[in-house]
């Protein structure tokens, strides 16, 4: 399951994974950050917070994943990984070249920090 909480203020989502991701669990997201886009424009940030990155249930939440990332990079400033997983620094590594927001890796422990880093001018 994916846990999205959005803060409409500060124009900032972050995602929760408490178990291997679905198709679902990406619609849900993709939904709710959605309706703020068209509502008040592109997000400050998004962080993604788990110490270990619990994977995908199928192909298809993986497909779903993909689409998520291909249509949000534009309109998302900065994505905070924080984690634990040696994904991390991997995703932040090979994402940086496919994706127009900028993205940095923070341990797990680290989430004040992620979070000043993604509302930062």
């Amino acid at each position: 399951m994916l846990h999205v909480d959005l803060d409409k203020t500060l124009a900032v989502a972050t995602l929760r994974p408490d178990g291997p991701l679905s198709d679902a669990d990406f619609e849900y997201a993709a939904n709710i950050i959605d309706q703020h886009i068209e509502a008040r424009g592109p997000l400050r940030g998004v962080v993604i917070n788990t110490r270990h990155f619990p994977g995908w249930d199928s192909w298809r939440a993986l497909k779903t994943h993909f689409r998520f990332v291909r249509d949000h990079h534009k309109i998302v400033a900065r994505v905070a990984l924080v984690t634990d997983s040696p994904l991390g620094k991997l995703g932040e590594t090979f994402a940086d070249h496919f994706t127009a927001a900028k993205i940095r890796h923070f341990p797990f422990d680290d989430l004040k920090t992620a979070r000043e880093w993604v509302n930062q001018d």
